[in-house]
């Protein structure tokens, strides 16, 4: 099954490359028509994606995974790549495929990003260790994270026994109130016998009653239940025992939990097998190697005199050596080159004695160029890719290797071994190659010395090797200077160990990106129809963290090519998730997480000194240990337009000069990502901060389909029941304005352990949710329309809105470099 899918997905991957290029390279100016080739590239590359990462799950054999990998990365990285694009292009962060979909015949669902399961299974062991050793720290330090979690708050002596009391004379006269209910009872009943015994009784009557009352309820029953029959039929309703875990799903697990240890072993055979069949190799066929070269080579020299009437140069190491000339070529192949190379050089003579009769015609010929040039800036192209040759080589791999291959034999799926014997021969061929030429240069040297009585000309290019050194010297010099390190006597333990206790260092909570519940926005597209732009949903906000903040961090390779996204910025009302996203991003890639929010390093590291010494550790340690992630939790504060006097004394503002600083330091390299969340970025002086933050999101307060899937799960998730009781719709309805937040504490306190006991006789209704969340504050318009006010004077906010009110996309994107 994953065999046939995983072909399926290449012969996708492969068409979809061959049309790429076709589209891509001609030049285009509608604006429209670019932004849906586009679009269609992201959707397609999207399912070739959750298509390969399902199957690179799957599958054991260890080669076959090799090859998918180097295929994922590489569609991870152009996914990225369109994305910057479409950004470029709109000039915001958010966009909507309706029609695209549609013609795709595809759901919005299908658009979820997912991320790739082997970005926590390949580290399981590196973060287990480390959680281990900081949560050894935390309890060395007397720092308790369970205490954290439920904080105990302690109370005299005297009101402990006073409570204690109270409690105790609650229960005794509740027993006592059981009692009185009893005999009361029992009187009534008894007065009750003797009143009835003095009547005559009709038994018909009785009977009659009984059955039209028994009967009722019968019907009422039944009814009841074909109506949910037809409920569940039409798929109105969810049938019976669907939120318990089936049989097939445990036994899911226990199949997933079992590849997974196949996984691993056919995983470490490969590595032994590696080792042990380069040995068999260098020992069988090394010498056989090893004389083919020298034959080979000796051959060149010999042929090379023929034609030229000397001997050759011999390439240098730097070079490559004999490998430059002897890449995949015959003796005969060698020789037609040599030739070739000598009636170029002929040619090349001759040209350029035409161009030094004929200088006019050229500066006529330039100034032609120079205005077609202009004309075919004005056309938009799609800006080189440096994922699409490595996808291309994965796909060639595939066709030579894999797609007509015959694996009858290996019904275990284990590594192949006729494979890794012609990758380590191509290995053992170049380390016995580089042996080769040292032996052959000392030969040339004999056989020019012997025949053509020559000698080596001293090479007169010492001083200037010995200038160049120079000024390479001095600017290593400087930048050393510039990065000192500033803890060179200790080790990365002990800082990380003094990050933990000092605070800075802190454990991630254990949340899913999917926990961030959220639906599509289906109005998008209409409404930029109509020239207003949307509020972004949830599910985009999603997938903006998963894009820029999980992929780069999870995948190096992605992170080194792929458009560099330093710096992030969560901005948004309080509630909707912000705290959240931050720890998620650090469970989805197993990342260390530094909080340098104002408030956490308030006190800390004084002084000048003091704060460099303090971001030195936390990014010498970010670097060791990448992924890592650098929170600032209320990062407006650090760019305050004017201090309050109530934190003065705090210095907000210590990090401001560093952190521009900081982000010109990081390379492709370093997988780290500093993450900023405001709640009052009006507050922040606007230019300073939009310097720092790269990408800058919005996260909105839930509409009214991301409110109903969060009221549902979040009753769910807590131990309710969802009844015909409750109404869903209307809550999510009355509810307008209040954040996740919101919901997440009004369904804990309603839902209590007594609540939950009771739901089988008295269902869940709307109005006990109502009551409770009344006494809350929610974000209204107002406060809504200031973030949007606030996001349009950012420089994408500016392009976007100059590009809405019919200014061009170029004098758009001219003055937000001028500003």
């Amino acid at each position: 099954m994953y065999n046939k899918m995983w072909h399926q997905t290449q012969e996708a991957l492969s068409a979809l490359l061959d049309k790429e290029p076709q589209k891509m390279i001609e030049p285009q100016r509608n604006q429209v028509f670019i932004f849906q080739t586009l679009a269609t590239f992201y959707i397609k590359y999207v399912q070739i994606f959750r298509n390969l990462e399902n199957v690179y799950d799957q599958f054991v054999h260890p080669q076959k995974r090799i090859l998918i990998r180097k295929v994922l990365d590489g569609v991870m990285g152009r996914i990225l790549e369109l994305k910057n694009e479409m950004v470029e292009l709109e000039l915001t962060e958010f966009h909507y495929f309706d029609d695209i979909l549609q013609d795709l015949k595809l759901a919005p669902q299908q658009l979820d990003i997912p991320i790739p399961k082997y970005f926590l299974k390949e580290k399981l062991e590196v973060i287990k260790g480390r959680e281990k050793i900081l949560a050894q720290i935390l309890a060395d330090s007397g720092i308790d994270t369970s205490d954290m979690k439920y904080p105990v708050k302690s109370i005299p002596f005297d009101e402990a026994v006073k409570l204690i009391q109270i409690a105790e004379r609650a229960r005794q006269g509740r027993l006592r109130a059981l009692f009185m209910k009893q005999i009361y009872l029992q009187e009534y009943r008894a007065k009750q016998s003797k009143m009835l015994g003095k009547k005559v009784t009709d038994t018909w009557a009785a009977a009659l009653r009984i059955q039209k009352v028994w009967r009722r309820f019968h019907q009422c029953k039944e009814t009841e239940k074909l109506r949910e029959e037809e409920m569940i039929f039409l798929g109105m309703n969810p049938p019976p025992l669907f939120n318990e875990v089936s049989a097939t799903v445990i036994q899911a697990e226990k199949v997933d939990h079992l590849r997974n240890e196949v996984q691993r072993k056919h995983e470490e055979d490969y590595r032994e097998a590696l080792v042990t069949i380069k040995n068999d190799l260098k020992l069988i066929e090394g010498v056989d190697i090893k004389e083919n070269l020298q034959d080979q080579i000796r051959h060149w020299f010999i042929e090379c005199r023929n034609l030229t009437g000397t001997f050759p140069d011999y390439p240098d190491v730097e070079e490559g050596g004999s490998a430059i000339i002897f890449s995949d070529k015959t003796i005969q192949q060698v020789i037609e080159d040599i030739i070739a190379n000598q009636e170029e050089e002929e040619k090349n003579k001759k040209k350029k004695k035409k161009k030094e009769k004929q200088p006019k015609k050229a500066k006529k010929q330039k100034k032609g160029t120079k205005e077609k040039n202009k004309e075919e800036d004005e056309k938009w192209k799609m800006s080189p890719s440096l994922f699409l040759p490595a996808m291309k080589e994965g796909c060639n791999a595939y066709k030579e290797i894999w797609m007509k291959k015959d694996e009858s034999w290996n019904f275990s799926q284990d590594y192949d071994p006729e494979l890794i014997k012609e990758e380590k021969r191509k290995e053992l061929q170049s380390e016995i190659r580089i042996q080769v030429d040292e032996l052959m240069r000392q030969e040339l040297k004999n056989l020019k010395l012997a025949v053509d009585r020559e000698r080596e000309r001293p090479v007169k290019a010492g001083k200037k090797k010995d200038k160049k050194k120079g000024k390479k010297g001095k600017k290593k010099e400087k930048a050393e200077k510039k990065d000192k390190d500033l803890t060179a006597d200790r080790t990365i333990e002990s800082l990380y160990k003094e990050l933990v206790e000092e605070g800075l260092l802190i454990q991630a909570l254990k949340v899913n990106l999917s926990d961030y519940i959220g639906e599509y926005s289906y109005l998008g597209t209409t409404l930029r129809q109509v020239s207003i732009e949307p509020m972004p949903s949830l599910l985009d906000v999603r997938q903006l963290i998963t894009l820029y903040g999980i992929w780069p961090l999870g995948s190096a390779a992605v992170h080194e090519k792929a458009p560099l996204v330093k710096s992030l910025l969560l901005a948004g009302p309080s509630g909707v998730g912000k705290k959240m996203l931050v720890h998620a991003i650090c469970t989805e890639t197993g990342a260390n997480l530094f909080n340098l929010s104002c408030s956490n390093i308030a006190g800390k590291y004084p002084g000048k000194n003091g704060l460099q010494m303090m971001l030195h550790a936390v990014f010498k340690v970010a670097r060791q240990l990448q992924p890592s992630v650098v929170w600032i939790e209320d990062t407006e504060k650090t760019f305050y337009k004017k201090v309050p006097n109530a934190e003065k004394m705090n210095e907000p503002k210590r990090l401001k000069k560093h952190l521009p600083q900081i982000l010109k330091l990081l390379k492709p390299d370093d997988r780290i990502l500093i993450v900023g969340t405001t709640r009052r970025p009006f507050d922040a002086e606007l230019q300073s901060f939009c310097k720092v933050y790269q990408k800058i999101i919005l996260v909105p307060r839930p509409d009214y389909a991301s409110r109903y899937v969060l009221w549902k799960q979040i009753i769910e998730r807590n131990g309710g029941v969802l009844t015909s009781a409750l109404n869903v719709s209307c809550l999510a309805k009355v509810t307008d304005g209040f954040t996740q937040g919101h919901i997440v504490e009004v369904v804990k306190g309603v839902l209590t352990d007594q609540r939950i006991r009771r739901q089988i006789h008295k269902p869940l209704t709307a109005v006990e949710f109502i009551t409770a969340i009344t006494s809350m504050n929610p974000v209204y318009k107002e406060e809504e329309e200031s973030f949007k006010n606030w996001y349009a004077k950012t420089p994408l906010g500016k392009k976007r809105a100059l590009a809405i009110t019919g200014g061009s996309t170029e004098k758009a994107k001219d003055k937000g470099k001028r500003k």
